[in-house]
């Protein structure tokens, strides 16, 4: 279904943009929450004035939280927790967590529904996207790490992970190529073989020919 988009919406567009979602997205949430109005020529004849509306209520809130975001960029939010031997949570790190952690660092209020995350489950560092408006979106690096254990254990598990992901990815490529060059040599060796039978095939009849050649004509039984 298209929609109208009536404020802006995160990942989605800005007030005044005409967008193609899915009808249980639209029905169910955008339509219901405000956010947006079915695209039908009536309501398109409104977009121009959404539009601007919309423009001069962002750049207020935008100068309004310009100073909050850079307070909330680059924080370092620190969790020990208790977490198995493979590095999973005995439950998970909450955005209503995340929420009031920045609460207790810089005294900003965030809701939860701001953070866009899901639960985190897994030590490690994690980056995190707080969504005040549709152009300040401030990251914030959730560390997780084990508890009784100092917080650069988290960065440890981190580069070992990343140092997994590149030696699985090497390792992938090799194995590509590997199969490139064996289904390489394979169309080869079968490219050859029915060349060679091309070639057998008109030599046996060449030779049959000259066989035929050389055979004596048959004498009339009348002579």
């Amino acid at each position: 279904m298209k929609v109208l988009l009536l404020k802006d919406v995160y990942k989605l567009g800005r007030a005044g943009d005409v967008k193609k979602v899915a009808d249980g997205y639209g029905r169910n949430y955008l339509i219901p929450q405000g956010l947006a109005m079915l695209a039908t020529p009536g309501a398109l004849k409104q977009a121009e004035r959404i539009r601007q509306t919309a423009a001069t209520e962002r750049a207020r809130l935008n100068q309004e939280l310009g100073a909050v975001a850079e307070q909330i960029n680059g924080l370092s939010l620190f969790f020990p927790v208790k977490a198995s031997e493979t590095g999973k949570l005995y439950g998970s790190i909450t955005t209503a967590m995340m929420a009031e952690a920045i609460q207790e660092k810089t005294g900003v209020e965030i809701s939860r529904r701001q953070i866009d995350s899901q639960p985190i489950k897994a030590l490690g560092v994690h980056k995190v996207h707080v969504r005040l408006t549709i152009d300040l979106v401030p990251e914030v690096t959730v560390v997780v790490h084990r508890e009784g254990e100092p917080a650069e254990s988290a960065y440890e598990i981190e580069g070992l992970a990343e140092k997994e992901g590149e030696m699985f990815a090497e390792l992938q490529a090799e194995l590509e190529e590997e199969e490139a060059e064996a289904e390489a040599e394979s169309k080869a060796e079968e490219a050859e073989a029915a060349g060679e039978e091309e070639g057998v095939q008109p030599e046996a009849e060449a030779e049959a020919g000259d066989e035929a050649s050389q055979e004596p004509p048959e004498e009339d039984e009348a002579e």
